[in-house]
C-alpha cells in the first residue's frame, strides 16, 4: 500500500507516514511527525514536529495538531476541533519550553469544534461532543459535553450510548455488538461478546 499525498500538500523531509495513509489538499506535515498506517488527514490539516498519530486515525478538515500531542490508534478528530499546547500563552512571552503533553487514547472521538486544553488525557473510547471544552482528564468511555465540559453518560466502543448511571455501579450491553460494560468505582470496563 502506498501513501497518497495530494499535490497541494506539503510533507517535510523526515516525516514518517504509514502505508495506506492519505494526505489531502493544503495539508502540512512537519519533518518530525510520526503518522501511522491507514490515517486520513483531511483538507487544511497541520501536523507539528513533535506529534505522534497512531494507525487508522481520521483527522477531518481544518484541524491543527500541535507539538506534544499524541493520538493512539483509531482516534477521530472532527472538523475544526482544536488542540492547544501552551496553557497560558502570550504573544510577547516565549513559552516553547512549557509545552504540555496531551494524550488521546485508543478509539476516542473528538467532536467538531471541540477544544482540548493541553496537559490532559482523553480516555479510550471517550466521546467528546461537538463544541465541548475539555480542561481536565476524561475517563475511558465517558460522554462529555458543554463549556466547560461535563460528563453526561457513557459510550460503547462502537459509539452507542450506554444505559449506565454516572456514578455507583451497573451493567449495560451495547445493542450493536453485545459487549458487556460494567461500571464500578467510577470506571467502566468492557467484556467483548
Amino acid at each position: 500500500m502506498t501513501v497518497m499525498i495530494h499535490t497541494s500538500a506539503i510533507v517535510d523531509d523526515g516525516a514518517q507516514i504509514g502505508a495506506g495513509s492519505r494526505v489531502w489538499h493544503f495539508t502540512h506535515v512537519c519533518a518530525g511527525a510520526r503518522i501511522g498506517a491507514g490515517v486520513s488527514l483531511g483538507q487544511n490539516v497541520f501536523v507539528g514536529n513533535k506529534v505522534v498519530i497512531g494507525d487508522r486515525c481520521k483527522i477531518q478538515n481544518n484541524v491543527s495538531i500541535y507539538d506534544n500531542v499524541t493520538l493512539e490508534d483509531g482516534v477521530f478528530c472532527g472538523p475544526s476541533m482544536v488542540f492547544t499546547n501552551v496553557y497560558n500563552p502570550r504573544a510577547l512571552v516565549e513559552r516553547k519550553n512549557e509545552y504540555r503533553d496531551t494524550l488521546v487514547r485508543r478509539g476516542a472521538t473528538l467532536g467538531a469544534n471541540c477544544t482540548i486544553v493541553c496537559g490532559v488525557t482523553i480516555g479510550a473510547f471517550a466521546f467528546v461532543g461537538a463544541g465541548a471544552v475539555i480542561q481536565r482528564d476524561v475517563a475511558d468511555f465517558a460522554l462529555m459535553v458543554g463549556v466547560p465540559a461535563r460528563q453526561i453518560g457513557w459510550m460503547s466502543a462502537f459509539g452507542e450510548r450506554l444505559d449506565l448511571p454516572l456514578t455507583g455501579a451497573g451493567t449495560a450491553t451495547c445493542p450493536k455488538t453485545g459487549d458487556l460494560y460494567t461500571l464500578s468505582d467510577g470506571r467502566v470496563s468492557r467484556r467483548e461478546a
